[in-house]
Formats: C-alpha cells, sequence, structure tokens
C-alpha cells in the first residue's frame, strides 16, 4: 500500500490541473482499493454546500451538479465531524440523503474521509460499494492517510484552476491567504524572481522574441551536450561499458526528438525558454516517477538533472534583462536579501515570499523597511502569477490576484488613510517618547540596510538598539575584508554620531545563510549559529571586531552585542578576543577606548543567567523573536506552527519580566531588540517591566511614540498587572486589543478590510 499511495500522491501532484486531478484521484483509488465507486465531493464556501467534483462509478452527468448542504446526509455529516464515517449499509443510516440521478441507490458499503487543509474542510473522499461491509481498518486507514497526503495538492490546483480561468478570460479575483509579514497595503505588478539552478521555481512568462528564446535555449543544450562529452571521455578508463553508455543515453535524451524538441515547441507557444524547460522536464519526471519497473523509475532523476544543467548555463550565459514596473510586487520561493538588492528601492512596494512566516529574517528586513508583506502562501502558485497585478495586505496576510474594481477601490482608500496617519505621525519626530506623567522611554531603531539610516534619523530615532551585521556578508559572494567592513561600520556610526549604534557580532545559521559558507543541519536553529560559529572561527570574529573598534575611532559611539550566548564561557572568551584586538589595534598605534560589551538574550538557558552575565558586560538585551521560538518550541519560519508563535503567551510575559529584573539587581541597562516592541500593547508593557530601551524596526517608531505619548506610566503598570494574571494568550490579546481602544488607539488596530 505505501508504494501505491507513494506512486498516487506523485501523479497527482505533477497533473496540470484541479480537474485533472480529480480525475486521476478518484480512478487510482478506487483502482488500488477495488471498489465499486470513489468520488470527491468539494465544499463551495459561498454556497455552503459540497457538490460533487469528480467520480468513478457515479454517473458522470451529476459531476458539477449533484450536491448537498454543508449539513445533509451524510456527506455533510463527515464535514461537520471532521472524521471518518465507516457504514455497512449508509441507506440505513438516519443522516443518508439519496442524490438523485447520480446512480447512488445501487451502492451500500460507504467509507467517508475529510479532506482538511489548514484546519478547514476542504472536500470529502466517498468510497463505497454494492455489498452490505464495513471496509476494514487497512482501507480506512489508507484512505485517511491518502486525504491527508492529497489535502494540499488539491488546495494548490484548486487555486491553480481560478488562474487558468483567469487566462481563458475569466474576471474572477483570486485569492490566496498566507502570513502577516509586515504590514501595510500594496496594489502593483508581479514580478517573479527564481533562485539560480531552481528548475522548479522558474516562473511562466511570455516570450518576447521567440527566436532569440530559442537560440538561448539551443546554445545552453550545446553546453550540456559538450559538458556530457568531456565527462564521458574523462572517465572513459574508469568505466564499465554499460556504464559509458549511460553518457550515450543522456545525449538522446537530448536530442531534437525528445527533450529538446519538446522544449522548442512550448516556446514557440508563447512560454520562455526557461519556462518551457520546467514544463517539459517536469512531465517526463513525472511519467518516469510512475513508471513500475526500478530502473525506468531511477531515470526520472536523470531527467530532472539535466534540466537543472541546462537551466543553469541558460542563466550563466548572462542574465535575463527583467523590467521593474513602477510599482513591484516581489514574488519568490523564499525571499532573500540578496533579491531585495535586484530591485531598484523607488519602486518596490511589496514582498510575497511562498514560504517562511512572519518572524523570519526576511520578514523582520521587509518591516525595516516599511515594505508590506505576506509570508508563507503555500498554496500561491508562484510560477503562473508573473505579470499580474495584485493586492499585497500585509495586515491580514492575504494576496489578491486580478482583484476587481471594488475591492482595489477599497484598497486604495486603505493606502490612503495609512498616508494620512503616517503624515501625521511624522510631526512628532523631535518630540521625545514620553508619557503623559513624564516618564521618558528611549526609542532606538534595528537595522542592517544602508537605506536604513535616513529611514530612521527621519524617524526621530535615539539610537540604533541591533545594527546586523549579517546583512552586508549576505548579500555578498565572499567574506567582506577588514577594510571593507570598516567602511561600512564607520558609515553607520558617523551618521548616528553622537547616538549609541549597538553593533551585533556576526550572527549566521539558522535561517540566515551564506552562500560562500554553507552551514548544512538537520537543525539548523539548534545547530550551530550565532556566536557558535564565530568562537570556532576567531579570524572571523577578530577581522570583524577590528574594523568595528576602528571604525569606531574618533566617534566612541560604539557598543558590540554578543547574539546566541548560552554560557559564560561563552562571554569570558569573547570578551579575550575583543581585548586581544583592542590591543592589536593599541599597538598599530589606533587611539581607541573599548567599547561597552553585550550580550542578547534570546535561548531558554540564557534567562536564568542574567546576573551571571551582567557582572560581565556593561548592558544585556533580549532578542525576542528568538527567545520566542526557544521557549515556545515554534520554529518561526514554519507557517503550519506560525499560530502558535505568540509573543503574548504567559510564559513568555513572566520570562520577559524576569529579565528585566535580574539585570537591575546588577545595576545592569537591559533593553529588548525584538519585534516585539515595535508593537503599541506590546511596548506598553515593557515599558512597565521596566525595560530601559525598546529597538525596533524604523517604520514602527512613529507609532510607538505616539503610543508612549497618549498613557500614563501608572496606567501601562495597571495594564501589565492586569496580564501578569492571566493564563491564556488569546484571552490577553483580545484584552490588549479592548484597552488600546479604550486608551484611544484604535487607529494603531489593523485597518478593516474590504469584503
Amino acid at each position: 500500500m505505501l508504494d501505491v499511495l507513494r506512486k498516487i500522491v506523485q501523479e497527482v501532484s505533477t497533473a496540470p490541473d484541479l480537474e485533472s486531478v480529480l480525475d486521476l484521484i478518484v480512478r487510482r483509488i478506487q483502482r488500488a482499493m477495488r471498489t465499486d465507486m470513489c468520488s470527491v465531493y468539494l465544499y463551495d464556501s459561498p454556497r455552503e454546500r459540497y457538490v460533487l467534483a469528480a467520480t468513478q462509478g457515479l454517473n458522470k452527468a451529476a459531476v458539477g451538479h449533484a450536491g448537498l448542504a454543508s449539513s445533509e446526509g451524510l456527506i455533510g455529516m463527515v464535514g461537520k465531524r471532521a472524521e471518518p464515517i465507516n457504514l455497512e449499509n449508509a441507506s440505513n443510516h438516519p443522516k443518508f440523503v439519496l442524490l438523485e440521478n447520480t446512480g447512488e441507490e445501487q451502492f451500500h458499503a460507504f467509507l467517508g474521509v475529510p479532506v482538511i487543509h489548514h484546519r478547514e474542510v476542504v472536500g470529502v473522499l466517498v468510497v463505497q460499494q454494492q455489498e452490505k461491509r464495513r471496509f476494514d481498518e487497512s482501507e480506512e486507514a489508507f484512505l485517511v492517510t491518502l486525504s491527508a497526503q492529497l489535502a494540499g495538492v488539491i488546495a494548490h490546483a484548486e487555486a491553480t484552476g481560478l488562474l487558468k480561468g483567469q487566462d481563458e478570460g475569466g474576471d474572477l479575483e483570486s485569492r490566496f491567504d498566507g502570513i502577516a509579514g509586515s504590514p501595510g497595503v500594496a496594489i502593483g505588478t508581479v514580478v517573479v524572481i527564481a533562485p539560480p539552478a531552481d528548475l522548479d521555481a522558474v516562473p511562466d512568462k511570455v516570450a518576447r522574441d521567440i527566436d532569440q528564446e530559442i537560440e538561448r535555449f539551443e546554445a545552453a543544450l550545446a553546453s550540456v551536450r559538450r559538458d556530457i562529452k568531456v565527462v564521458g571521455r574523462t572517465l572513459a578508463q574508469r568505466l564499465r561499458s554499460e556504464e559509458q553508455a549511460l553518457f550515450d543515453v543522456y545525449l538522446r535524451m537530448l536530442d531534437d526528438n525528445a527533450l529538446a524538441g519538446e522544449v522548442v515547441e512550448q516556446i514557440k507557444a508563447g512560454n520562455w525558454a526557461q519556462g518551457a524547460l520546467r514544463q517539459v522536464v517536469s512531465e517526463h519526471v513525472r511519467q518516469f516517477s510512475l513508471m513500475d519497473d526500478p530502473y525506468l523509475r531511477e531515470r526520472a532523476s536523470d531527467i530532472r538533472d539535466l534540466g537543472r544543467r541546462v537551466l543553469a548555463h541558460m542563466q550563466e550565459s548572462g542574465p535575463v534583462d527583467v523590467e521593474f514596473p513602477e510599482q513591484t510586487i516581489l514574488v519568490a520561493e523564499e525571499v532573500t536579501p540578496a533579491m531585495l538588492g535586484e530591485v531598484p528601492c523607488e519602486r518596490l512596494v511589496g514582498l510575497v515570499s511562498v514560504h517562511g512566516s512572519g518572524n523570519s529574517h526576511s520578514a523582520i528586513l521587509a518591516r525595516s523597511m516599511g515594505i508590506p508583506t505576506v509570508m508563507g502562501a503555500l498554496d500561491l502558485p508562484a510560477t503562473r502569477i508573473d505579470g499580474r497585478e495584485v493586492i499585497v495586505d500585509g495586515h491580514s496576510g492575504r494576496i489578491y490576484v486580478s482583484p476587481g474594481e471594488d475591492l482595489r477601490s477599497g484598497y486604495q482608500d486603505i493606502i490612503r488613510g495609512e498616508q494620512e496617519m503616517a503624515a501625521e505621525l511624522g510631526t512628532l519626530k523631535d518630540l521625545p517618547a514620553e508619557t503623559t506623567d513624564g516618564y521618558r522611554m528611549p526609542l532606538w531603531v534595528n537595522t542592517g540596510l544602508v537605506a536604513d539610516v535616513a529611514r530612521s534619523l527621519e524617524r526621530g530615532a535615539e539610537g540604533i538598539g541591533l545594527y546586523r551585521t549579517e546583512v552586508p556578508f549576505m548579500i555578498r559572494d565572499f567574506f567582506p575584508s577588514e577594510h571593507e567592513q570598516y567602511l561600512t561600520y564607520r558609515r553607520q556610526l558617523e551618521a548616528f554620531y553622537p547616538r549609541p549604534v549597538t553593533m551585533r557580532t556576526l550572527d549566521i545559521g539558522g535561517d540566515k545563510a551564506l552562500p560562500y559558507f554553507p552551514i548544512e543541519e538537520e537543525n539548523p536553529f539548534l545547530g550551530w549559529r550565532g556566536i557558535r560559529v564565530t568562537l570556532d572561527h576567531p579570524e572571523i570574529f577578530l577581522v570583524q571586531v577590528r574594523a568595528m573598534l576602528r571604525a569606531n575611532e574618533g566617534f566612541g559611539n560604539l557598543r558590540i552585542m554578543l547574539p546566541m550566548v548560552t554560557s559564560v564561557h561563552e562571554v569570558d572568551e569573547a570578551n579575550r578576543q575583543i581585548d586581544r584586538a583592542l590591543q592589536e589595534l593599541l599597538d598599530e598605534g589606533h587611539e581607541i577606548e573599548r567599547p561597552e560589551v553585550g550580550v542578547m538574550v534570546e535561548v531558554p538557558a540564557a534567562i536564568y543567567q542574567v546576573r551571571r552575565f551582567a557582572r560581565r558586560v556593561g548592558f544585556i538585551s533580549v532578542g525576542s523573536n528568538d527567545l520566542t521560538q526557544y521557549l515556545l518550541a515554534v520554529d518561526r519560519n514554519n507557517p503550519r506552527v506560525a499560530n502558535l508563535y505568540v509573543s503574548y503567551h504567559p510564559a513568555m510575559l513572566r520570562a520577559l519580566a524576569f529579565i528585566a529584573k535580574e539585570a537591575h539587581k546588577e545595576n545592569v541597562p537591559v533593553s529588548i531588540c525584538g519585534e516585539m516592541a515595535a508593537d503599541p500593547a506590546g511596548a506598553l508593557l515593557l515599558m512597565a517591566m521596566g525595560y530601559d530601551v525598546l529597538s525596533m524596526n524604523a517604520t514602527n517608531l512613529p507609532k510607538i511614540k505616539s503610543a508612549i505619548r497618549m498613557v500614563s506610566l501608572e496606567q501601562a503598570n495597571r495594564l501589565l498587572a492586569t496580564v501578569m494574571a492571566m493564563d491564556d494568550a488569546d484571552a490577553i490579546q483580545n484584552l490588549l486589543q479592548q484597552r488600546l481602544n479604550e486608551l484611544g488607539m484604535s487607529q494603531f488596530n489593523r485597518p478593516v478590510m474590504p469584503d
């Protein structure tokens, strides 16, 4: 059964559209389970009905017409209960409703299982037989397993089907749900960017010059043929004749009558070369993967490898000129800092990442840049939407493809409202973040991009609480030299002088990878990252610290912060390395002083060592993003568990209050540089806990300043006392929302979205 399951899932996952997916499902399941009938009912939410969408065994003419209300019949009962129903004789059940003109009356045995996607029942999968019997446990388990495997495929195919309807002249707007990554709304034109040599991520695009596309493809093909021949000759003496024959097989696959000819036909039909290659290779891979013969099945990987090689040569032959419209919405399987650098800043208005969550590194960068962003849009057919108009709703995590005029008009009103509020908040630039009873709360910024400097100063930042030094590393092809780092850091220190600038030492690993320093791990967030990497590579750490210290010469506003610290040994070793770099520079004649060194509290182990750290450093800073994911055991890059990542979880709030209290026992200042500080409710709670500095993205700084200026410290303390007595995260969130409204801050709530 496992082999059958694998083949069904493989075949269905590569079907071109929803109709094909559903037809394959019912035919393959009927054959695999040897049943008389298999059907799929899809839930039509606007009409609150389950509609027969595909069948093998019932009257085909009923497809698309026959259906039941959401609470009607056995289908409705499966959907309502969200669990399997297995009956020996369905017609005897009190909930049974006969679907007219389907031929269902001839069947007795019934097994229905729900198709559940993102916790919602999207359909019901049914098998029936004429004889009266209960399906056995293995049959039920098989259908349940298959349903779980197919749920995402069906949802994705349904979404792709909506787009196909648009392609064929339909005027339907399509909505896709993701995770709110960066607040705001953007309306613009999609530009899909695919990572190098990633065949699956290549988008469909209209070929502007068919002859040029064919020429580009054939040049890449010739290069791959040449490569294969060279490798074949090189290994000729070391391979047996049957192994050498494989190289001839590869060359035949690239013949005009095989893959190459099909790709050229796709190009002539209007797709650009890379998209045509993806289509053809994907279809061949699908066909070979389904073959029973193990040898032939293995050829699927050969075809995929050949496709990647051809794609790589096409991409290396010269970058394809990408036109970025004035209102560009960048879409990618996974948005990276390097991709952000490809789009002119003045044209980039929105981001969509198929993978990742609202707390992944790319979402944090988007918030710092003030770009509306949706993450984790897993059902979005990214390869099909290049060049389309979309609305990106970074408040609710929604994407609308080809929106209608009413929807577009509604969102344009929201954009105007946000612009008016931003202009109003801009008047607070030179005013302090001071409560109505005179308590002053310093507001700093988190930054990492050169463009952030002007934006931060324009919004009245009083310092930098987190400068992400890894960003300049991530947009390069090799480690920057000490001099290059010195120039980068000097610009930051000079721009903010005399305000303090807190530079975090290189924090790579987890979701922050360097292409030239790959770290391959099964669980990167619990692996080699942050201070663990730099202490293992003192040559990297020392060069970076030397560059920081040199850049600080004549300014004196540098603070150095150590990430991912878990033990005092790491702090002691880092301090020794910093002292060594300092002495080297003093010996070289530089006039510099030792800056303040601090640690980030972002792993649970550090919570209970705050006082020990405080005796060794000048400040403590909480990285609430990582601390939340580690404390709650929730991967902040995984959209499937994004709803479990809750900043206002009682355990998190207690941890934050404990850290502030412990740091103050040693008279050491404590700040926070996570995204919690960028939320008005979070800022009020942190202020009441006694945090000395709040650091956030520059975009949200005016909003936080306004919120603080609207309350008294006493009101914030009362709010904190109420929240700390609660034990449910959802209830805390609701209370905070209610209190913000009562305090006159309703403008900071998520705007009301058009239906």
